[in-house]
């Protein structure tokens, strides 16, 4: 037995391919992952453990286990608007259909949407998620429930909404929010900013300053699209980028959703500053938004993790979607079939994405490390022959090989069954949840 591997554990797993997302990026076979609280404590050759003790076994002997994914940017009870407006611009979509929409909404409507987005994501091998919405301890609720792992804000507008009519409700949201999750293990706080078009300079400020005081990620949408741009510039006589800049807010554990009409500078600032970028690709398409330099942000050294948004712009929270997304309109993009290979974006899958969000432990399969893993069918047709695992996630699995989903530990989807969510009760809360989208 290994010097370094526990006589007993808590949960013993065996994987047959077991992608460890390590420092080296290694690539094992038959690998022995030992768990004791929610933690990893060894990982050594399953041939080398015979005598172990554990409470629990779970055979993955002939699947590929990965770190779980990281979601750095979603909406999550945004289901519940999931095909209602289709085919817009951006703007139109947003003004036009959206916000009045979200004008109605309801805790209970929040918490029936945000239980919807964990059984899609745990079914597609997320792990972890920043949600951004209102009514956002609603969403903590249901998360906490559920059991996944979270980084949650309320999104701060400096007009009223749904959730609150003045920003000292909104501040007063933020810290029922932070109280909510102090204490959750797998439950931390952020602080959100819509935008800076839609959140003014003294709320920006002040959300900065709590996020600074509480040393938490402050994270906003910023340089979406050359619509918004256009506006600010209009408005502000700046672009987004600068107007974070004047207001001292690029720097570490700032996360800008999108980041794509973003120039060479502004990507060199974002770099020298310290700020992380989430890359939504799909949506971007969806809206027509354009094509974020993820490249050039990435060989610039800025930290880059991927993002579904929210199921109304995608609409899917997949984020194997968003792997093969992302590689391939980069090299559209470069008109470069080198560019984001594989490697880069099952990095912003995990281990990028867990640092865009400041979180310690996430993203990699090594002692010390949380234990946040999923398992894909190694026999799935699509994922033959095994040349090259790390291709075969980024470009060929689409989420539905994925058979079991672990957070912290804990096993939440195996097999097609949740262990956590009522999924048969929870569909038959669809049909009411439609009626509700469509004003019935």
């Amino acid at each position: 037995m290994p010097t370094n591997f526990p006589a007993r554990c808590g949960t013993l797993l065996r994987a047959g391919t077991l992608v460890t997302q390590d420092d080296d990026r290694r690539v094992l076979s038959d690998t022995a992952v030992a768990i004791d609280d929610g933690v990893i404590t060894a990982v050594a050759p399953w041939s080398e453990t015979p005598r172990i003790q554990a409470d629990e076994t779970i055979d993955l002997s002939g699947d590929i286990v990965l770190p779980g994914l990281v979601n750095t940017h979603t909406h999550a009870a945004m289901t519940v608007f999931r095909g209602l407006e289709d085919d817009l611009p951006l703007m139109e979509w947003l003004t036009g259909h959206i916000w009045p929409a979200e004008a109605r909404l309801t805790p209970e409507i929040v918490s029936l949407g945000t239980q919807l987005a964990c059984a899609e994501m745990l079914a597609g091998g997320t792990t972890t998620f920043c949600d951004l919405y209102v009514f956002e301890e609603a969403v903590a609720r249901a998360v906490d429930t559920v059991g996944m792992r979270a980084v949650l804000g309320e999104g701060v507008f400096d007009t009223p909404n749904a959730s609150y009519k003045t920003i000292d409700q909104a501040f007063g949201k933020v810290a029922a929010l932070g109280e909510f999750c102090a204490g959750r293990e797998l439950l931390s706080q952020c602080l959100v900013a819509h935008s800076v078009y839609a959140t003014g300079a003294q709320t920006l400020k002040r959300l900065d300053g709590l996020a600074c005081d509480n040393g938490l990620t402050l994270t906003l949408h910023a340089a979406e699209s050359a619509v918004e741009t256009a506006m600010c510039l209009e408005r502000f006589g700046r672009r987004p980028v600068e107007i974070l800049e004047d207001l001292d807010l690029l720097r570490p554990g700032l996360l800008i959703a999108h980041g794509v009409d973003v120039t060479e500078a502004e990507i060199a600032l974002l770099a020298q500053r310290g700020a992380a970028v989430s890359h939504n690709p799909r949506s971007n398409m969806k809206l027509a938004s354009g094509m974020a330099p993820v490249a050039a942000m990435r060989a610039a050294g800025v930290t880059v993790g991927l993002g579904t948004d929210g199921a109304a712009s995608n609409n899917c929270l997949n984020m194997f979607a968003e792997m093969g997304a992302a590689a391939l309109m980069a090299k559209v993009r470069g008109l470069d079939p080198t560019a984001l290979p594989a490697q880069a974006v099952l990095d912003m899958a995990t281990r990028d994405g867990a640092a865009a969000l400041g979180l310690q432990g996430v993203g990699s399969i090594a002692p010390g490390m949380k234990a946040d893993m999923i398992a894909l069918r190694g026999d799935a047709p699509n994922l033959q022959p095994p040349h090259s695992i790390v291709s075969h996630l980024a470009y060929s699995a689409t989420g539905g090989e994925v058979r079991m989903t672990m957070a912290g530990g804990r096993v939440l989807y195996r097999d097609g069954r949740f262990s956590t969510i009522d999924w048969p009760g929870l569909v038959k809360e669809m049909d009411s949840v439609r009626k509700w989208a469509r004003g019935a």
